[in-house]
């Protein structure tokens, strides 16, 4: 069987971000270390500087409300997001070769998710359902064969300026945000008839830079304070110490809280950069070297959150936005993630290895310490949880797929708000996953999954990703069905002739029923001319093409 979406024709006309609801009441009471990632298409991001777009640190930094009786109550929030990060490369989920003291420490503290989901194998449509707590099915981030991610800063898609991001309404709440919105990109404006005029006359200068991909470092990489490009290209060899810096200094500006601080990291993306000082530390080369800077940056920031006395007061939560990248192999069989026992990884929807994912809380005197909950939950769930914590509501005029996650983590109820969890893969529906409470079993079916190659080989070498459709998929008549519970790494599938197997089938193909029609056509985000770059919208430090400046050290 093969299950779609609603989601049909692609928007038309060009999407720009005009949420000036989600803009800070004043600069000098908040503060933005940004660096733009295409990938989010809109959101508070860190740009990579790499090939193709993945999207990479995210700072999302809010200012100082005073303490009052509405605010003393609510807790400061410290999010931290990898890029890339297998559930196989992290000590506390049973690496033993690469060390991550800090999030083991994390570990220890608080509560581990053994069964912890993203909503999607990919970056762009990943974030975007931890941002709003809904499928990316729901607003057009899905992406599709020739458009996965937002690829530019300078296009004109990404999260559509009705969706509504935790971010904002903890802002209603006292929680002061800042976030860099779409419309603020404008930079420049040139007449078309001079864009054309410029682009005939220096058109081989130009292709030159288009075979070379010479320009991506100067038009689509930037570091920006507020909004203010400090830096085009960005300086990578700082921006791990520049991270925790500004990091410590907005923890130590806000300690008085409530804050909210989302630390989205470079790492451990694709071409895995890494500061001299961390080269050459780990055992697996400059992949297992760039995941224990990022383990010694979240330490840091934990330790100042300590040595500001905020510990108690203070949610943290670190994840991963989808599992890791199996066919990044560039020069060394180590240049790879890690997915554990789980098969498959990065850009294949249905498959464990690519949307079971890290996931670590700790709250001390709130949640219990050295916990570990097998139960599913997904980085969605984010969404309500902060904003319950916040005091805020949830929106009523939308579906919103995320749950409070604090009744289990808390232990007040032993099974998952999730009874079903929908798995896409571009507009695709691979798998299904059903929690069946009565008798504490999950259970996951596949409707469709990647032609491997070679074949058996767990990933797809001979490309980047993995096909979502098409002729690179299989298509599962009848549909395979695992046990999750029994059979993790999913194995043995259950034998289609059994009785057990229809009637768990017939339950999850009534709620694949009742999910299609909850589904409603949206302007597709990645598509067409949403993701291709648009000059008219390009950020420029400097006179357009030549866009790069350094402010930081200027």
């Amino acid at each position: 069987m093969r299950a779609r979406s609603h989601i049909q024709q692609m928007a038309q006309t060009r999407h720009e971000y005009r949420g000036s609801s989600d803009l800070p009441t004043s600069t000098s009471s908040s503060h933005f270390f940004l660096v733009n990632h295409p990938d989010t298409g809109g959101s508070w991001t860190l740009n990579t500087c790499i090939y193709m777009a993945i999207l990479p640190l995210l700072l999302l930094v809010l200012g100082v409300f005073p303490v009052n009786e509405a605010t003393a109550q609510k807790p400061n929030i410290l999010l931290f997001l990898a890029d890339d990060l297998g559930i196989g490369d992290v000590g506390c989920y049973g690496n033993d070769t690469i060390r991550t003291p800090n999030i083991d420490r994390l570990a220890k503290e608080g509560v581990k998710l053994t069964h912890h989901i993203s909503a999607a194998s990919l970056c762009s449509p990943s974030r975007s359902a931890f941002m709003t707590g809904r499928y990316p099915i729901r607003t057009g981030m899905t992406g599709h064969h020739n458009g996965k991610v937002l690829l530019w800063n300078a296009a004109s898609g990404g999260l559509p300026t009705n969706e509504t991001t935790f971010a904002k309404i903890l802002k209603e709440q006292g929680y002061s945000t800042g976030i860099l919105v779409g419309k603020i990109w404008k930079f420049i404006h040139i007449p078309w008839k001079m864009i054309v005029i410029c682009t005939l006359a220096g058109s081989l200068y130009f292709m030159y830079w288009f075979i070379a991909f010479g320009f991506m470092p100067y038009w689509n990489c930037i570091l920006m304070r507020n909004f203010e490009i400090v830096e085009q290209p960005m300086d990578l060899d700082k921006k791990a110490t520049q991270i925790v810096r500004e990091a410590k200094a907005f923890i130590n500006r806000n300690k008085d809280g409530p804050f909210l601080l989302f630390v989205s990291f470079l790492h451990i993306h694709t071409p895995h950069y890494t500061t001299k000082e961390f080269r050459g530390r780990s055992k697996h080369d400059l992949y297992g070297d760039n995941i224990e800077e990022m383990d010694w940056m979240l330490g840091q920031i934990l330790d100042s959150i300590d040595q500001e006395g905020l510990i108690n007061n203070t949610l943290t939560y670190f994840a991963s936005d989808h599992g890791g990248y199996l066919e990044g192999m560039i020069g060394s069989l180590h240049l790879k993630g890690s997915n554990g026992i789980y098969r498959g990884g990065k850009g294949m929807g249905g498959m464990e290895g690519g949307i079971r994912v890290p996931g670590i809380l700790r709250w001390p005197n709130v949640l219990p310490a050295n916990a570990i909950i097998d139960k599913p939950t997904s980085l969605m769930d984010i969404f309500p949880t902060v904003v319950k914590l916040g005091g805020g509501m949830l929106p009523k005029d939308r579906i919103i797929d995320g749950k409070d996650m604090m009744p289990l983590l808390q232990g007040f109820v032993s099974i998952s708000a999730h009874e079903f969890m929908f798995h896409y893969c571009e507009e695709y529906l691979h798998a299904v996953r059903w929690q069946q409470t009565r008798i504490e079993t999950v259970w996951k079916v596949h409707y469709i999954s990647p032609k491997f190659s070679p074949e058996g080989a767990g990933a797809c070498y001979g490309s980047k990703f993995c096909t979502c459709s098409g002729e690179k998929v299989i298509y599962h008549v009848p549909p395979l069905l695992y046990n999750l519970s029994n059979d993790p790494s999913e194995k043995n599938p259950l034998s289609n002739d059994s009785e057990l197997y229809r009637e768990v089938l017939q339950t999850i193909q009534e709620a694949v029923v009742r999910h299609n029609a909850t589904l409603h056509p949206v302007p597709q985000q990645l598509y067409g001319l949403n993701n291709l770059w648009d000059p008219r919208l390009q950020p420029c430090c400097g006179t357009f093409p030549f866009c790069w400046c350094n402010k930081e050290t200027d």
